[in-house]
């Protein structure tokens, strides 16, 4: 069995909300022997919540604002203490949130560098050592010795998340913080994630960015009204928390099944395999193309598919974003048709096709259609791995001079 890095047990955190001032001693006096539970409102802000992290794993909590996240971050991270519940903690742990709290307006970035850096419990020395990689990263070599006053907001977000990143953790608490900076800064951020995942890091990821969810965590909650309403499979949860900004109330939603949803701004009107829907070794491709209708203006669509096997593993996928093709000022009435093909990598079974339609946020789901096609893959050779790609296997073989 796995060991935990996390375990957190009927976790609840209350906040007391006064609704009358009482900020001199008269009225403390006036109001001694008053009612205060008419003055101060309870704020449930999470209700029992539980959960296990392993340890080397990449651990989502996703929620919408409000729900609690960044209350529980705060929690593992000994900011706030739980009304109730425990929570243990093996390792190491250092948080990535508020990135900046403890820097010094006044001082230089450099003085700033070192202050922050004792606060994380750095000596002296071993920021003298880190000194020149942390400014690298951060791409402030030219303003080391200006006061931090003077650096925009996102200068000092990416000098404290290069300072944080020289911490020797075992358990990383990382919230929002991949929207520092701009797309060259935020692609280094993102390898670094994959370093920690190479060096086994235990990292727990709040995000509102669906992608990186996806690519980076292993599994993942979901919060909503300060409960937890869903844990697992960091891509299964991903969809449950898109699902949460349809209106399901409204009659246009209320036929929606748990294979496709959306608030119908465009659908899709078809899903068609163009090439064999039986693969074989010699088929080199699966094709099909995926036709939608915008039924209002639109300023920006992204439009994704991908591949699964019958046992719901994700194999495969991509979208118009990371292809780089632009959907932009689509209009009501537009009917827009894609063609997809991705390279035969697939083992034997039956795998099925999804394609989705979004926003550039990827909430904001108009179709989701899981299942839309389905195609077969017969191979004459089997294998346990869920993905076949071709495969070039040279031996060479030396006799022996004894």
């Amino acid at each position: 069995m796995a060991e935990i890095a996390i375990k957190v047990t009927g976790v609840s955190k209350n906040f007391l909300l006064p609704h009358e001032r009482r900020n001199s001693i008269k009225s403390k006096v006036v109001n001694l022997f008053k009612n205060t539970d008419k003055t101060v409102e309870v704020q449930h802000a999470l209700k029992d919540i539980s959960f296990e992290v392993k340890k080397g794993e990449f651990f989502g909590i996703l929620g919408r604002n409000g729900s609690g996240k960044s209350t529980l971050l705060k929690i593992l991270a000994e900011i706030y203490k739980p009304t109730s519940g425990d929570v243990n903690v093996k390792g190491k742990l250092v948080p990535f949130i508020e990135l900046g709290v403890g820097f010094n307006p006044e001082l230089t970035g450099r003085e700033n560098v070192y202050l922050n850096g004792a606060l994380l419990g750095f000596s002296k020395s071993e920021i003298d050592a880190r000194y020149n990689d942390i400014v690298e990263f951060a791409e402030l070599e030219g303003f080391m010795d200006q006061r931090l006053k003077n650096y925009s907001s996102g200068m000092q977000v990416r000098l404290a998340f290069s300072v944080a990143t020289r911490a020797d953790a075992d358990i990383l608490l990382i919230d929002e913080v991949l929207a520092v900076g701009d797309a060259d800064f935020q692609r280094k951020c993102y390898d670094y994630f994959k370093s920690l995942k190479k060096l086994k890091k235990t990292v727990v990821f709040v995000s509102h960015d669906m992608s990186a969810i996806r690519e980076f965590c292993d599994r993942a909650i979901l919060i909503e009204k300060s409960k937890k309403i869903k844990e697992g499979n960091a891509e299964k949860v991903a969809t449950e928390y898109s699902r949460l900004f349809l209106n399901l109330d409204d009659e246009a939603h209320s036929n929606q099944s748990n294979e496709r949803w959306g608030d119908k701004r465009a659908s899709f009107s078809s899903v068609k395999i163009t090439s064999a829907k039986v693969l074989t070794e010699k088929s080199k491709t699966i094709d099909f193309t995926a036709e939608f209708t915008a039924h209002k203006d639109i300023d920006t669509l992204v439009s994704g598919s991908s591949i699964t096997n019958a046992a719901g593993v994700e194999i495969c996928g991509t979208n118009t974003q990371h292809q780089r093709i632009r959907l932009d000022d689509v209009k009501k009435g537009e009917k827009i048709k894609l063609s997809w093909s991705y390279d035969n990598i697939f083992s034997d079974g039956i795998h099925t096709i999804n394609v989705t339609l979004h926003g550039l946020n990827s909430g904001s789901v108009a179709d989701w259609w899981e299942g839309a096609e389905a195609f077969s893959v017969k191979r004459e050779e089997k294998s346990p791995f869920p993905a076949s790609p071709v495969i070039s296997l040279a031996i060479t073989r030396k006799a022996s001079t004894k």
